[in-house]
């Protein structure tokens, strides 16, 4: 029977150096949401306009129950202001 170690090439090191790191990942995304989220201070939220640029017309805010009722956002923890603005600010697809 062959020694492992004898088998390991650069190759194949470099291959399961990469796969781990990433299985780690995947495993670690069965968190809760919430916890991935970042403060508004990190995003520099804001609950004003940038211009025309507002949470509402973001990718990732989360509406609430009405048009001008707090939603959510789905990279900034807490209450998002349908008109409120932060640095992840990403236009919606027309």
């Amino acid at each position: 029977m062959k020694d492992p170690r004898e088998s390991l090439t650069r190759g194949s090191f470099v291959r399961s150096a990469v796969a781990l790191p990433a299985l780690a990942g995947l495993l670690a995304a069965g968190t809760g949401v919430a916890e991935a989220k970042g403060s508004k201070a990190q995003f520099k939220y804001q609950d004003k306009p940038n211009g025309n640029k507002k949470c509402s017309g973001c990718a990732l805010f989360i509406p609430g129950k009405t048009a001008s009722a707090n939603g959510t956002c789905k990279v900034v923890a807490g209450s998002i202001s349908p008109n409120g603005y932060c640095i992840a600010y990403s236009p919606k697809s027309t």
